[in-house]
């Protein structure tokens, strides 16, 4: 009997007979039969004649529950015929009919997007969480009116109208044109776009949108100006903003990309008013902002020293007179003072090319001692942290540079020292 074992046993795994064996064994196991009995059962059955195991179908052993939808979504033919029954059944609107009554109502205002191309992936997800937010809301039971919008104007669509005009030769085009040329080409992408909302399956009373190109619009935007300034919350003034030379027009921040630029820098000597051959060294990335210096930055609880240098002294941070040692090439170099925050906030400079005199200013909020000299120079007409500097202390906004990007002509310099008109 063991030899009749050890042969089913040597068998493949996947025989007839070692099935068996194993089966039997298991049943056996159950019933608490000994090895004795289980080479018994063995040998008692024909394996030849016994069939193989069915083939257990497993899926036919879970409990899931049964439902009526499709495996396949099908998106590419249901979401069409979907919509399709929104719209011809009004869904909207029947939800607007049944909260209408609603003790509560919740009111989102639409942000619009530019009419100015077709929809893309930044619009479309700005609509679909809206959608998502609004059909929420409708389902907690609210009165929840959804009034879509398109802004008109701006920068975006003039710039889009000229280029099509260009392309078209009329270069020569009116105010009047282009204006008229922009209004059709927005209302032209307001419908496109409302055709790909609509296709999101977004929500909306799509048929009355608000548009700021509506004389209605406009009216109320003057309105409500009006309103605005009889408060006293309007005023004239200058602040440095974003200018486009080719468009002539300012720029929202948003609109302005960077790309990677590297800049030639410089050290500027600023002589110190009132002491022979000592200078503030500045250094900057914008010597073009030069000619609009009114100021010079300093940083109060910094510590700064005095190089003496060929016979010239230099005004730099101490912990950064190192690096500026090496850059510019002082191989000899002697620390003759060190001067705290309030000593150099007394002094006043020269500006290096124009004959006039200034004075340092505090400006620890931006100064530091990571680059530079730990002085930096102010043009309150050139960046915003010269502009909050300068109208703290009351310089003027002061910017020589035209819409076309080019120096002014001025009285701060001779006319031979100063741009050539050509130029």
């Amino acid at each position: 009997m063991p030899e009749t074992i050890t042969r089913l046993d040597a068998q493949p795994i996947n025989s007839p007979a070692r099935r068996i064996v194993i089966k039997i064994r298991c049943i056996s196991s159950a019933y608490g039969l000994t090895a004795k009995s289980n080479a018994h059962l063995t040998q008692l059955l024909p394996i030849d004649s016994v069939p193989p195991l069915p083939r257990m179908n497993y899926k036919d052993t879970l409990n899931l529950p049964q439902t009526g939808f499709p495996m396949k979504a099908g998106l590419v033919e249901r979401e069409p015929e979907r919509l399709r029954r929104w719209y011809e059944e009004d869904i909207y609107g029947q939800l607007r009919a049944r909260h209408a009554q609603a003790k509560e109502t919740f009111v989102l205002h639409d942000g619009p997007p530019f009419a100015n191309g077709d929809v893309h992936i930044g619009t479309a997800l700005n609509k679909t969480l809206k959608d998502i937010i609004l059909k929420f809301q409708n389902m907690r039971g609210k009165n929840v009116p959804y009034v879509p919008g398109w802004d008109c104007h701006g920068l975006p669509i003039e710039f889009k109208v000229v280029q099509e005009m260009r392309k078209a030769g009329r270069e020569d085009a009116s105010p009047a044109e282009i204006r008229r040329e922009c209004e059709a080409y927005a209302r032209k992408y307001i419908d496109h776009q409302r055709t790909q909302f609509k296709r999101l399956g977004v929500f909306g009373d799509w048929d009355n949108p608000y548009l700021t190109i509506d004389k209605k619009y406009e009216a109320e935007e003057l309105r409500l100006f009006a309103d605005v300034v009889e408060k006293g919350f309007v005023y004239r003034g200058k602040k440095p903003v974003y200018w486009s030379i080719p468009c002539r027009t300012a720029l929202a921040e948003a609109e302005v990309e960077y790309a990677d630029h590297v800049s030639q820098s410089v050290f500027v000597k600023f002589p110190v008013a009132g002491e022979e051959n000592t200078h503030l060294l500045v250094w900057t990335t914008t010597p073009w902002t030069l000619p609009a210096n009114l100021a010079v930055a300093y940083h109060s609880r910094f510590t700064y020293a005095k190089a003496k240098v060929n016979g010239e002294v230099y005004l730099v941070e101490s912990t950064l007179l190192p690096k500026v040692a090496e850059t510019c090439g002082w191989e000899n170099f002697e620390q003759i003072k060190m001067l705290q925050g309030d000593a150099v906030g007394a002094l006043e400079y020269r500006h290096p090319f124009i004959d006039k005199t200034a004075r340092l200013f505090e400006g620890d909020n931006f100064v530091d001692n990571t680059t530079g000299t730990g002085f930096v120079h102010i043009a309150p007409g050139h960046g915003m942290d010269d502009y909050h500097l300068g109208s703290a202390n009351d310089l003027p906004i002061y910017c020589p540079v035209d819409d076309d990007g080019k120096f002014c002509h001025t009285a701060d310099l001779p006319a031979a020292e100063q741009m050539p008109a050509a130029l």
